[in-house]
């Protein structure tokens, strides 16, 4: 096969007149339409200069290039996250680890040994525990754990973020008794005489923590740090940080982008990131000028994130009709959006200052709401470049598909939650709602753009399981070998795009990244294997080799 090479002006090769690195003898998948597969790449600083065959290529090398074998094997765009809240993540690494938990009472052990390697008083927090992989289902209450950490206050949460476990000492220090009234938006779990059961979701979760103690400097450099390590390992070079909830979120959020700042002063940060702040603190932003991808190639700010609902596994997501497992349960909008045109208001001051928006909406009436509101905003200011998203969109109405296409809203899809969710979700919604759950496939059709991720930490940050997941659809139960609703698999290319393009797409930065092509970002991955041309089912167990950013190579 002949390749086509394409080369950027030879002003942007080095002061030697040379490539700073060549990588040759691989399958190079550029995402680019007109030149889909190449051979090698010349990289010159941080910018792709050439992609074509080895021998055009090798043209631009001299006796200071650095040269990357590739051997044969497949390369990718480096992989773009959409969606992740990182110092969290980060942050969950050296916590109590309870996602594979398989009982209440493996649950109750494994607080208990972690609480015996901290010091008195010091808050137990992240965890990410599942009742559903319990049998029976059942949730946790303070009682389970209270006998076990009687001298750490504890606050562990649900592995969706939208529901968290609180022990007595907790409650106490929040001040949480049977007569704190409940909240806009939230929800405190009682017993049958009204006590608090220690389960807070959604934004009854404030309560809470705002008693916690904000991490210090050095704690949110180590999260990041290992959040980094943990990106770097899977191939992801750009992440997308969807930050915090909650009544810290704003000063949490600063704290983090300060972080980056530091670690990045100090020569000790690799991934791009593009930080997103609360809509409610686009005031901040707006008062200093600061717009959408306000910052460099590394850190940008200026883009919001807003809440329409909670989540499907606390029950609080919010849907037209009751959940079958719950006949007076509806879900319930989100604390900014029981105020619609309050929210609205919000959502166009920040559209019309040139922040972009993305809001999280997970039941069909949320997604249904946050549609209709993003067509006001084009109706009453007229067409722009807005790149409008919702994050999830998971729960759709059949007839709601085909508005992302038309109105231009971007769909940001963590494939991983269709395989996780699928072992349970028809319990909660029924075989008919389910059958729009997670509807890449028709989204995609609609002419909508996917944007992928993986929400981590609710999910792992593996592009692999990932991309497994959108096109298998293997829940992970092993109970749909064929796929849960295989008629809304993507092909491997598909969830490439979206995990690349589209991820790019989505953050306002496609002109930089996203594809291999001259002028573009040199940010890829090496695989072992070739994903395109091998059964789906595979792929969650294909490696990363090597990882190049910015054209230093940062993992081989």
């Amino acid at each position: 096969m002949r390749f086509a090479i394409f080369i950027l002006g030879l002003s942007c090769l080095t002061s030697y007149g040379q490539a700073d690195l060549v990588a040759i003898h691989g399958k190079v998948w550029t995402e680019d339409a007109q030149h889909p597969e190449a051979e090698a790449i010349a990289v010159s600083g941080h910018h792709i200069v050439a992609v074509g065959t080895d021998v055009e290529v090798m043209k631009l090398a001299g006796p200071h290039t650095r040269t990357l074998d590739l051997k044969g094997r497949r390369v990718v765009p480096g992989f773009n996250d959409a969606h992740v809240h990182f110092f969290w993540g980060g942050q969950g690494l050296a916590s109590v680890q309870l996602t594979d938990a398989h009982s209440s009472n493996a649950f109750a052990d494994r607080i208990a040994a972690f609480a015996r390697t901290v010091p008195p008083g010091e808050w137990i927090v992240d965890g990410n525990w599942d009742e559903q992989k319990w049998s029976p289902v059942k949730l946790p209450s303070h009682q389970l754990i209270d006998a076990v950490t009687p001298n750490n206050p504890v606050w562990v949460q649900r592995s969706d973020g939208h529901m968290t476990l609180a022990n007595s000492l907790a409650m106490k220090l929040a001040g949480i008794t049977k007569n704190t009234p409940d909240v806009a938006g939230g929800f405190i779990g009682r017993d049958s005489d009204g006590n608090p059961t220690g389960i807070f979701k959604d934004a009854a979760k404030d309560l809470v923590e705002r008693v916690i103690p904000p991490p210090s400097d050095a704690q949110v450099d180590a999260a990041l740090l290992a959040a980094q390590k943990y990106a770097l390992d899977n191939g992801i070079t750009s992440v997308q940080d969807m930050g915090f909830t909650g009544s810290h979120s704003a000063d949490l959020q600063a704290r983090i982008v300060r972080g980056y700042q530091r670690l990045i002063a100090e020569g000790k940060w690799k991934v791009r990131v593009s930080a997103r702040f609360p809509l409610d603190e686009g005031a901040r932003l707006r008062n200093l000028g600061i717009m959408t991808n306000f910052g460099d190639d590394t850190l940008v700010i200026g883009s919001l994130k807003a809440f329409a609902d909670g989540s499907l596994g606390s029950a609080t997501a919010w849907f037209v009709q009751p959940f079958d497992d719950q006949p007076g349960n509806s879900g319930l909008p989100s604390e900014q959006l029981s105020h619609p045109e309050e929210f609205f208001a919000k959502l166009q001051v920040a559209d019309r200052a040139g922040n972009h928006i993305a809001t999280h909406a997970i039941g069909d009436l949320a997604n249904k709401t946050v549609l209709d509101l993003y067509a006001r905003l084009e109706q009453e200011d007229g067409p722009a470049d807005r790149r409008l998203r919702i994050e999830h969109a998971q729960h759709l109405r059949p007839e709601d598909i085909a508005r992302f296409g038309q109105l231009h809203v971007i769909a940001s899809v963590q494939p991983y939650h269709c395989i996780d969710d699928g072992r349970w979700a028809e319990t909660r919604i029924g075989h008919k709602r389910a059958s729009t759950t997670y509807a890449f496939r028709s989204l995609l059709d609609s002419g909508a753009v996917l944007a992928l991720g993986t929400d981590w930490f609710v999910a792992p940050m593996n592009p692999m399981i990932t991309i497994y997941a959108a096109t298998t659809r293997r829940t992970l139960d092993g109970k749909h070998p064929g796929g849960w609703f295989p008629e809304q698999k993507l092909s491997v290319a598909q969830s490439v795009h979206a995990y690349t393009v589209g991820s790019a797409y989505a953050e306002s930065q496609d002109d930089i990244k996203g594809s291999l092509t001259p002028g573009k970002l040199a940010d890829f991955d090496v695989l072992s294997e070739d994903i395109f041309h091998m059964d789906p089912v595979a792929i969650e167990n294909v490696k990363i080799v090597a990882t190049v950013l910015g054209g230093e190579i940062v993992r081989q």
